[in-house]
């Protein structure tokens, strides 16, 4: 056993969020422990595909180059996904609110494929997938309704083209419950947005990572500093910028979307865990740091470099090149 928690590991330390064989043999544990009677082919196909995708060996597509919403981001998030299925299952078993397995699988895709509009097909004239930053979640979207129906969900891609947005912020909550009438596909969009948020930040490396790769993704993205306004209007001047306003980032994202939003769906992991919730545990404890870090500006106490799982091995330095010609050119333009 590691006492030391390893930044390729989940919250738990036990699992490899690095390797999508290992989070699927996790997942496929979880699945068949909550719906022992279902079967796991077409989820166990779709961690296949999503690696083909992400490693740049699905026929168009590149593979992931954002440095930040890399592989292990997204397994991570489907980890933790399929711990709130299974806990929320749990306390609601011969309910009407249960799931069900098939929805439960849906819930799995989902947290597969949210995040694959990052991903660039060939053709498109962007240089680097945080360039959809604005859009990813709906690119995400069409991907999933061309791709659940080769593996038998396609009846699925008009409740998943919307559920896929509880994980961003390109429609309004209000928006999707329009067009979603079940409740239970509103709390799978619960649990989903959910395990994106708790995910990333109870990530051991998530301090670092805001500063060193999210930054960057939100310039390229237009998010940091806007293209064609002379520098005026920048949101986050740099990566430490960008740290100092973690600590409310974290609290509003705490209270207005986990909370309020999502109904505090991250519960549903304690059955799991005899009553703790390791992944609200580890952000508190990753927010208290921070905190002590800022009040003393010892920026070195942040020295934790986590590896990167993106598709090609110079995707950090093409990204750091693209940045700096990014922020040139925005503080030239007029």
């Amino acid at each position: 056993m590691h006492s030391t928690r390893r930044s390729e590991y989940d919250v738990t330390n036990t699992v490899l969020v690095s390797s999508a064989a290992d989070v699927r043999d996790a997942v496929r544990e979880l699945f068949a422990a909550t719906w022992p009677d279902a079967s796991f082919a077409a989820v166990a196909h779709a961690f296949h595909d999503f690696d083909l995708a992400f490693s740049g060996r699905m026929p168009g597509y590149y593979g992931v180059d954002t440095i930040y919403h890399d592989q292990q981001h997204t397994l991570d998030v489907t980890l933790a996904m399929a711990r709130l299925m299974a806990g929320y299952e749990l306390t609601h078993r011969d309910t009407p609110q249960a799931l069900g397995a098939e929805r439960g699988a849906v819930g799995l895709l989902l947290a597969l494929f949210h995040d694959i509009g990052y991903l660039r097909a060939h053709g498109e004239s962007a240089s680097n997938g945080a360039e959809f930053t604005r859009n990813h979640v709906t690119r995400s979207a069409h991907f999933m309704d061309q791709y659940l129906p080769t593996i038998g969900f396609g009846h699925w891609t008009h409740i998943t083209s919307q559920v896929v947005h509880f994980t961003g912020y390109e429609r309004s909550f209000e928006q999707i419950g329009a067009v979603i009438t079940d409740p239970r596909d509103i709390k799978l969009g619960h649990l989903l947005g959910t395990a994106d948020m708790i995910a990333q930040m109870a990530d051991r490396c998530y301090l670092e990572k805001c500063r060193d790769r999210l930054y960057p993704e939100f310039v390229l993205g237009g998010v940091a500093v806007p293209m064609g306004t002379g520098g005026r209007g920048v949101k986050y001047a740099s990566g430490l910028d960008l740290l100092r306003q973690t600590p409310i980032f974290i609290e509003m994202t705490r209270s207005k979307r986990l909370d309020e939003g999502f109904d505090r769906a991250y519960r549903y992991v304690e059955p799991l865990f005899g009553g703790r919730n390791p992944y609200i545990e580890s952000i508190e404890s990753s927010l208290k740091f921070l905190r002590q870090v800022l009040r003393s500006e010892s920026w070195r106490l942040l020295r934790r470099n986590p590896l990167l799982f993106a598709a090609a091995p110079g995707t950090m330095g093409n990204v750091r090149d693209l940045v700096t010609g990014y922020i040139n050119k925005a503080w030239t333009q007029p």
